[in-house]
């Protein structure tokens, strides 16, 4: 999806993070188990990200975290990392086809996507399920039980749960920095029909997954903290700019944080950003480093 999850502000005077822009849609002290998407968080299809917002103590943690691990930033020769598809079906086995084609074709848009940063994705195992409460799940009880059914692999796998989520969400992911907590819930769950070839246009050419999957690897979006990202820490990133708002279709040029403080225009080609999925191409070479850093200090 053109997507939406969070960024991570810097540790001392930190933002909240929010697949949201307003204040007033930020969480600052859920009681969200880690890993917990909140069911019902969107009810409007628009590039939509439903992974979880993180609160101050545990921005605090992870900026503290990433500063006492500095040198481990560093782009590694390889991490393979193991894909376990999980695909959901009505209970009477209905709905949700995902082709071994259209999987093969997401392996391949994701190691396009990732290779700058050293990561690549190996399929390990496909599965069906069939359920009407994870079918159509959005959070809360029925995925964590379908994630505790199904989850497989440690923590270097990545899980990938397709469904026919409701709320009008693309997907949602977990954190690195979840893992340890609630090694059941990691993982990634994304709208079946976002896959390439899938029927979700402008969404359907395997960058939702590549967005959910910047979350799981510890990136948050681009615009988090909008045109206060010195004030906040933003993203985290330095050389991803200043972005007041999310970015939807292609806006050529678009430039929401004007001024000196600001140089360049939106980010709108960037995967965690919410255009459309033939808009974004990119991460950043200080995206890439982040997520060496995340691995290397939570997975």
């Amino acid at each position: 999806m053109k997507k939406t999850t969070v960024l991570l502000a810097a540790f001392s005077t930190m933002m909240l993070v929010s697949c949201a822009m307003s204040d007033d849609d930020q969480v600052i002290d859920d009681q969200e188990e880690p890993g917990v998407q909140e069911p019902g968080s969107s009810d409007a299809f628009q590039r939509t990200c439903g992974t979880r917002n993180l609160s101050l103590d545990e921005i605090a943690g992870i900026e503290l975290r990433l500063g006492e691990r500095s040198g481990d930033s560093q782009l590694t020769p390889s991490h393979v990392i193991p894909v376990y598809f999980h695909i959901i079906h009505r209970a009477n086995g209905t709905g949700g086809a995902v082709t071994q084609t259209q999987i093969n074709n997401q392996i391949n848009v994701l190691n396009a996507a990732y290779a700058p940063s050293s990561f690549s994705f190996s399929l390990a195992a496909v599965d069906n399920s069939n359920n009407d409460s994870w079918y159509v799940t959005t959070g809360g009880t029925s995925e964590r039980q379908m994630k505790t059914a199904l989850r497989r692999g440690g923590s270097n796998a990545l899980n990938v749960y397709t469904n026919e989520m409701g709320g009008g969400l693309l997907g949602w992911a977990t954190f690195p920095s979840d893992y340890s907590r609630n090694p059941s819930m990691d993982g990634v769950v994304i709208l079946f029909s976002s896959v390439p070839g899938g029927t979700a246009a402008p969404y359907n050419l395997g960058d939702t997954a590549t967005h959910e999957v910047g979350h799981w690897m510890g990136l948050f979006h681009t615009f988090q903290g909008g045109c206060a990202r010195q004030a906040t820490g933003g993203d985290g990133v330095s050389d991803t700019a200043a972005e007041r708002s999310p970015a939807f279709g292609c806006p050529t040029g678009r430039d929401s944080c004007t001024g000196s403080r600001f140089p360049g225009v939106d980010p709108i080609l960037n995967f965690m950003d919410y255009t459309d999925d033939a808009c974004m191409n990119q991460f950043t070479a200080g995206q890439n480093s982040r997520m060496n850093s995340m691995w290397n200090s939570f997975r």
